[in-house]
């Protein structure tokens, strides 16, 4: 490598570097959960728009991971405990639907205006609505897109309530969905995603680690 190439490499890195860290402070401070979104207002900021400065998600999940131990400590592990709690009530009382944690509160990153996000399977799009009619519980309803494959796109029913202190939210997805998770934002991997068994075996063992179930 000569010397105008390892300028390049190392401006590259700097550049890199420089997203990561304004992601993680987006996420921190402007609510941002998705991982994905927060590189893309990133790097927009900045105005950087080489492809090759786009630091992985892993990386900047790793890096807010870092800030958290660091700066949060026990606070954070608390908060996020408590989320996870109250994914697992939760998915009890949504069983009928299968139901799947994923995002910020399974992979460790949640912050303090994190909502727990379920995915709930069903193939009558009302049923969870109407669900939550009976129960009393008001709820809000929008729309998200979601990945199924690198083919399939879909509007999925977004549905967001809040439990004593917790901010739900509800995406509805089609039973034969329940294959394989939704891919990523920002990727072709399927999301993490956990159920409620796996996320009880999670929180016994106190770690942020998670399959593909």
């Amino acid at each position: 490598m000569d010397r105008r190439e390892r300028i390049a490499s190392s401006d590259t890195a700097r550049q890199r570097q420089r997203i990561t860290a304004d992601a993680v402070r987006l996420m921190r401070d402007s609510g941002i959960a998705d991982v994905a979104s927060a590189r893309q207002r990133a790097a927009k900021r900045l105005g950087i728009r080489d492809p090759r400065a786009m630091p992985e998600l892993d990386e900047i999940v790793a890096a807010l991971r870092t800030e958290q131990r660091l700066y949060a400590g026990m606070q954070h592990a608390c908060h996020q405990r408590h989320l996870r709690e109250a994914a697992l009530e939760a998915m009890a009382f949504f069983s009928h639907f299968a139901p799947r944690l994923v995002g910020s509160v399974l992979d460790g990153c949640a912050e303090p205006h994190s909502a727990v996000c379920l995915h709930l399977y069903t193939d009558d799009c009302e049923a969870v609505s109407l669900f939550l009619d009976e129960q009393g519980i008001t709820h809000t309803r929008s729309t998200r897109t979601m990945r199924l494959d690198r083919e399939y796109t879909t509007q999925a029913d977004a549905l967001e309530f809040i439990a004593g202190d917790v901010p739900f939210a509800l995406i509805v997805l089609p039973r034969s969905a329940l294959r394989q998770a939704p891919l990523a934002p920002g990727s072709d991997a399927p999301m993490a995603r956990a159920s409620l068994v796996q996320l009880r075996a999670l929180l016994q063992q106190g770690g942020p680690e998670t399959g593909q179930p």
